[in-house]
């Protein structure tokens, strides 16, 4: 892999961050010697799109919170992220707001009594529809990977979806299972 590229891991998106430590994505790109920021879009109550309805095991047409973001790798785009919440879990809460939010979105969930125990991942080729190719400043003919994930409690609740988007030739997923 050259400088341009990154290799995504999930787990440290997955747990609570020790207070006043950095977002998780800061964090490991800090790690790499890179810098890792974001850019949140839009954030706010929206109607779910059929396909997270049915992550968060939502009726069709229901509201959720969303935040959509853009996600900088050294300040060039690296990922296209958009999170959905159960409005139970989020609305009034920061994850309806644009702010940054100290130690991420998944620390601020579990401070809130909503720890995810389980998550579900699924990844996919595709190619990129036109905002896509702009917002990541794609080449023509150049395919995205889409990873989504839902993550539930322990009473195996939904309690986020998350859709990514991400240049396939500048990223590798990586995926640590540990088992017992």
């Amino acid at each position: 892999m050259n400088g341009s590229e990154w290799t995504s891991k999930s787990m440290p998106y997955l747990a609570a961050r020790p207070p006043g430590a950095p977002d998780a994505w800061t964090d490991e790109a800090a790690e790499a010697g890179r810098r890792g920021s974001q850019r949140v879009l839009h954030a706010g109550e929206t109607t779910a799109p059929a396909a997270v309805a049915v992550m968060l095991d939502l009726t069709a047409g229901s509201t959720v919170v969303a935040r959509r973001r853009i996600i900088e790798l050294d300040h060039e785009p690296t990922e296209l992220t958009d999170t959905y919440y159960p409005p139970a879990i989020a609305v009034g809460t920061a994850l309806a707001g644009t702010a940054k939010i100290r130690g991420g979105a998944v620390t601020l969930l579990a401070a809130l009594g909503h720890v995810g125990v389980r998550v579900v991942e699924n990844v996919t080729a595709r190619m990129p529809d036109d905002q896509e190719c702009a917002q990541l400043r794609l080449t023509p003919g150049e395919p995205v990977l889409q990873l989504t994930r839902t993550t539930y409690d322990s009473g195996d609740r939904a309690i986020q979806a998350d859709i990514m988007v991400m240049p396939a030739g500048r990223h590798q997923l990586r995926y640590e299972i540990r088992i017992g």
